[in-house]
């Protein structure tokens, strides 16, 4: 689907949802030396993530491209799911990160870094608590009750580097929700749900995340980035369920994110296994 411009009229019909301002983004975000060099925000696409992987692969975008879309018809999650939400109610945005100094074993940590960005910034420009449940959701509490507010996804771009996907429901109401273990940052309290000065909390956020993880060559370790993952984690601690490829499952308590980003899960026949894709199900509360 090719991009609208997100000047279309129609961008007032929910006055309780502006528009986003590219302009303003561009002057907040882009800047000599630092990691975005241009924000591009569009009124709908399919999916952010197919279209920046479109234009990597066409050499019409480089490392530090940032496109958003205020709405996606066709937005995409993990084991080939739908996100779908109504138009300006959250943050649906892909970036293309190339960090060629690090191994790509090391690449793996790219969705939980991200993770650990967008609970950083958002808890900054929120003033919402978050959590991170292994390995790439996003949750909020509503009501006493744990629920999924946001998403990530990576995508290798051929040889040109990531991209990576991010989907946050902002404002999205109760009678919205797709599905009830849906959540939204106004549904869990948000001091602030003005949608730009929360995009550029995130990509400040991820940005220095990035730069720290990327000076240290990718190692979790040195970065920070295993201990600060697993302390936001809220999948530690708790008996779960992974769904694994081949309909393959494992029961077990979740013990450990290793030094690969894999989630370490004690069974009860005593073995310590890493789970490095799959399903999470989280059975008990931690």
């Amino acid at each position: 689907m090719t991009p609208r411009d997100a000047s279309d009229d129609s961008r007032w019909s929910d006055l309780d949802r502006p528009p986003l301002n590219a302009a303003a983004l561009r002057r907040g975000l882009v800047r000599e030396g630092g990691l975005w060099r241009d924000v591009e925000v569009v009124q709908a696409t399919g999916s952010t993530n197919t279209d920046l992987v479109d234009l990597a692969t066409e050499g019409k975008a480089g490392e530090g491209a940032v496109l958003v879309a205020e709405e996606q018809t066709a937005g995409k999650g993990r084991l080939d799911r739908q996100w779908t939400a109504p138009a300006r109610s959250g943050l649906f945005f892909s970036v293309l990160l190339n960090p060629a100094e690090v191994p790509v074993a090391r690449w793996g940590w790219l969705p939980l870094l991200t993770g650990v960005a967008v609970a950083t910034g958002l808890s900054r420009s929120a003033g919402v608590d978050t959590a991170l449940k292994w390995p790439n959701d996003l949750l909020v509490t509503v009501g006493g009750e744990e629920r999924k507010a946001g998403g990530i996804l990576a995508e290798r771009a051929g040889s040109f580097g990531v991209v990576i996907g991010v989907g946050i429901n902002v404002t999205l109401r109760e009678d919205e929700l797709p599905v009830p273990q849906a959540g939204s940052l106004v549904l869990a309290g948000a001091v602030s749900t003005d949608r730009d000065p929360l995009l550029r909390a995130v990509l400040r956020s991820l940005e220095e995340w990035y730069g720290r993880w990327r000076a240290a060559v990718g190692d979790p370790v040195v970065s920070g980035l295993q201990e600060t993952y697993a302390a936001g984690c809220a999948t530690l601690g708790r008996v779960v369920r992974a769904e694994l490829p081949g309909e393959r499952a494992i029961t077990g308590e979740a013990v450990a994110i290793d030094g690969d980003g894999r989630l370490v899960l004690a069974t009860g026949e005593g073995v310590q296994e890493p789970v490095g894709a799959g399903d999470i199900v989280h059975l008990r509360p931690a």
